[in-house]
């Protein structure tokens, strides 16, 4: 039932993530790592890796569990590990913005105890800080440098 469900749903590919500037990545939590169906996109990158096309890619994530001691910061810190490799340009949070400790304090990035039922407005904004910081900074990688690989500068 749900395949049939969600089977008009958009599905990422890697020709977005060889246009996209900036990416931002969702998990939930997975025994403190990402899901088996992330990684397995994830695993499937490595010819945009060989090419170079996400070599300063800006890139940040979000997760959530079922409860704030879930493995939400080791699930975000396993996303990266990813990132890292593609020698992309991880943007977390940090404590940047008062958001971020009103809404559980990750610096990693946003998660959400999933447990508590629908986010609240204190995770929605920090995960709109994230947003606009990811924005943000790809603005800056972008404009200061037009000829990476994959930067979309005729986008």
């Amino acid at each position: 039932m749900h395949a049939a469900a969600t089977a008009a749903d958009p599905v990422a590919s890697l020709e977005d993530l060889r246009w996209a500037d900036g990416v931002a990545f969702g998990s939930p939590t997975r025994f403190g790592n990402i899901s088996s169906q992330l990684k397995q996109f994830l695993d499937t990158t490595g010819p945009l890796w060989a090419a170079g096309e996400l070599a300063d890619k800006v890139a940040t994530g979000f997760t959530s569990a079922i409860n704030a001691h879930g493995g939400n910061e080791s699930t975000l810190l396993a996303l990266y590990n990813t990132m890292y490799h593609w020698g992309a340009i991880v943007v977390a949070p940090g404590y940047t913005d008062e958001s971020v400790a009103a809404a559980g304090g990750n610096p990693y990035g946003t998660a959400h105890a999933s447990g508590n039922g629908l986010p609240g407005e204190q995770a929605l904004e920090a995960a709109r800080h994230q947003g606009r910081r990811l924005a943000r900074v790809t603005a800056l990688v972008v404009g200061g440098n037009r000829d990476r690989v994959g930067a979309g500068a005729d986008r």
